[in-house]
């Protein structure tokens, strides 16, 4: 799986995530890595810090969002995802 993460130049941020409804971090886990990288480029053009895609092991990423509590989606190939733009 990958993650979109902030540059190196912003190395505290973490793995991207989106608010949900109910005010919740989401993250994102991309079955595919084009996937990701588009989404990232899609941030970038909505006015996003630069992004990187990283590759990271499933099971330990899901384990150490169920150890921390933090919520995440899987995007498989079949999905489609576009960033919201935020409301004014």
């Amino acid at each position: 799986m990958h993650i979109i993460t902030p540059t190196n130049d912003h190395p505290k941020e973490g793995a991207f995530a989106v608010i949900n409804d109910l005010g919740e971090k989401v993250v994102f886990f991309f079955t595919e890595k084009d996937d990701a990288e588009r989404y990232a480029m899609m941030l970038e053009v909505d006015g996003k810090d630069p992004m990187e895609v990283i590759h990271i092991a499933d099971r330990a990423a899901i384990a150490a969002c169920e150890r921390t509590g933090t919520k995440y989606t899987v995007i498989t190939k079949d999905d489609l995802v576009i960033p919201v733009q935020p409301d004014d």
